[in-house]
């Protein structure tokens, strides 16, 4: 099938250098560009959601520790060591 890309200048000649480095068409590298994001695209697709672990246990805050403080977080941090 043919079509027609706009490419950036650069991008163009970077490609048609790397395809002659390559012994191959500048249309292989392309192809071959696109299944690689394609693939990668697809892998990504099948890993699905990641379910985060959530702590279920009893517990809280310490009565008289302001948990808006990192000052008092640290202190209570070091009166457990």
């Amino acid at each position: 099938m043919k079509t027609t890309l706009d490419l950036n200048d650069q991008l163009l000649a970077d490609a048609k250098s790397l395809a002659a480095q390559q012994r191959t068409s500048l249309t292989r590298l392309i192809e071959e560009g696109l299944q690689l994001r394609l693939r990668a695209q697809a892998a990504n697709s099948k890993r699905g959601r990641v379910r985060l672990p959530v702590f279920k246990g009893q517990g809280g805050l310490v009565q008289a520790v302001n948990p808006l403080s990192n000052k008092a977080l640290l202190q209570a941090l070091d009166d457990d060591a």
